[in-house]
């Protein structure tokens, strides 16, 4: 059986990475009907309900973790009224295909946590908060007037800030913070701003960088990785050859014609 888990006002959602037959679960001491679950599918659970499980075969699951918090956040940046609860059927899963669609997006992430860019992953988890609270707390956001982007000083506030964390990375909340938005207003703004999401614009900057560190032939392709944010020499050359066609040696050689 699985171990207790602390009580508190938040919800899991759990996404299964292979399938589960003959699934046994509990809420408040009550078994629920079991049923078979499907990799792809998905279970919510209340952390205020006791939930429990019987783990008597392999299993592999990606948990999101939702606390009160993040649920009141969601819905006040979307000027809705605060969810109360969320509305599942315990024990059962449902064929989610917008959680899957960004469970699988992290999975890299996950697998090579030193090339994961922080402002993407923020990017999938504020999408899957927000979905799960309208798909599931019946969130409907009140009418207000359309958002515009960033201030000029916002949109150089926010250039800075993310230049000056290249090589480290940064969250999204801090960028937002810096800029005094809230974290779903400031991605908005920064899109409709400069056309693309902070995370997308970082990664531009780290390739335009490495550009110009590559035309110093004292620098090795792994230090000018190291200076441009990328975790090592084989993450540059995909991100590189993404953007620009070719790999950064190629592009080294072509300078040196």
């Amino acid at each position: 059986m699985a171990g207790p888990i602390q009580y508190e006002d938040a919800f899991v959602v759990g996404l299964k990475l292979r399938d589960f037959p003959a699934h046994k679960y509990w809420e408040d001491g009550r078994l629920t009907p079991v049923c078979d679950l499907r990799a792809g599918e998905s279970c919510l659970h209340d952390l205020k309900r006791a939930p429990t499980v019987l783990l008597d075969q392999p299993y592999h699951t990606l948990a999101f973790y939702l606390p009160r918090a993040a649920l009141d956040a969601i819905a006040d940046e979307a000027n809705a009224p605060r969810i109360r609860d969320l509305s599942y059927q315990p024990g059962a899963g449902v064929n989610d295909v917008a959680i899957s669609g960004l469970g699988g997006l992290l999975r890299p992430a996950l697998s090579h946590p030193d090339q994961a860019n922080r402002l993407f992953v923020d990017h999938v988890l504020l999408a899957l908060g927000v979905h799960v609270a309208q798909t599931y707390g019946g969130m409907r956001p009140m009418l207000r007037p359309a958002r515009g982007g960033l201030t000029p000083w916002q949109e150089r506030r926010a250039r800075e800030f993310l230049l000056a964390n290249i090589k480290n990375g940064v969250a999204l909340k801090q960028v937002a913070r810096e800029c005094g938005l809230s974290v779903g207003y400031f991605s908005h703004a920064f899109r409709r701003t400069l056309g693309v999401a902070p995370h997308k614009w970082l990664t531009e900057q780290r390739v335009e960088l490495s550009k110009e560190k590559l035309r110093d032939d004292g620098l090795s392709l792994s230090d000018v990785a190291a200076e441009c944010g990328f975790s090592d020499q084989s993450h540059l050359t995909r991100i590189f050859r993404q953007a620009v066609g070719v790999t950064p040696g190629v592009w080294r050689r072509a300078l040196k014609r």
